[in-house]
């Protein structure tokens, strides 16, 4: 039963280290309605295993240094998957100008920055109820649902006819895997209703995005959970 206890969440975790697995091979082949599927198992087993190791009181480093790992390829190697699709089309062309490697090697700075965000936030101590930079979920779930919005109904068109904007979209996505801005987290420090506005704030708003805007609403709820998050910056603690 001890076994149990200390290792369920390891075993969540691991499960969404191979649906990040599968859902990478199914994007490769083109299947992206597939690697969508195996997206949300990830988040949703991403989310479980945290809470699973605190509520059975089994948090251990082994699970923290797993959970990175996991993390690491799910939503670190499959965006920079998807980024690397979106720009494939444009071969070794950039400006007209032929380049000796083909642009589409860019999309891996949003891996790599992945990489760097998680390793940060592993040493800092900081970052329990609020994050420092985008985490590698949701910048999984803004890139992949522009993606998913363009496949699907064409919509977001104007980046992927232009290299220029799927490079400055790398570059961004990479920046905010980074940057200094105090993103929301979805732990309650305390049951005030003041010390809770800004997750109601964001938890309402990405609600009626998504009724209003669809599946265009999904890369949407990122932009403004990015936006909600610099307005409360001074709550976030």
């Amino acid at each position: 039963m001890n076994f149990i206890k200390n290792n369920l969440a390891n075993a969540f975790t691991l499960g969404n280290l191979f649906s990040g697995c599968v859902g990478i091979i199914h994007l490769i082949n083109g299947d992206y309605q597939a690697t969508a599927i195996c997206i949300i198992i990830s988040l949703v087993l991403d989310f479980f295993d945290g809470f699973i190791a605190r509520a059975m009181n089994s948090s251990s480093n082994l699970g923290g240094q797993l959970d990175s790992l996991a993390d690491m390829v799910s939503f670190g190697f499959l965006p920079g998957v998807v980024m690397m699709k979106m720009l494939e089309p444009f071969g070794n062309q950039f400006f007209g100008i032929e380049l000796p490697f083909d642009i589409k090697y860019f999309g891996f700075l949003i891996t790599l920055f992945s990489c760097l965000r998680l390793a940060i936030f592993n040493l800092d101590d900081d970052q329990k109820y609020y994050f420092k930079g985008l985490n590698t979920p949701s910048n999984t779930i803004l890139i992949f649902g522009l993606f998913y919005a363009w496949k699907e109904s064409a919509n977001f068109s104007f980046l992927f006819d232009n290299e220029i904007y799927l490079l400055i979209l790398t570059i961004i996505s990479s920046w905010l895997l980074v940057s200094p801005i105090k993103m929301i987290a979805m732990k309650f420090k305390s049951k005030q209703l003041k010390d809770n506005y800004p997750k109601l704030a964001l938890l309402i708003g990405a609600i009626l995005i998504l009724i209003i805007f669809k599946t265009v609403g999904i890369p949407l709820v990122i932009v403004y959970y990015i936006l909600i998050s610099l307005i409360f910056q001074k709550q976030l603690r």
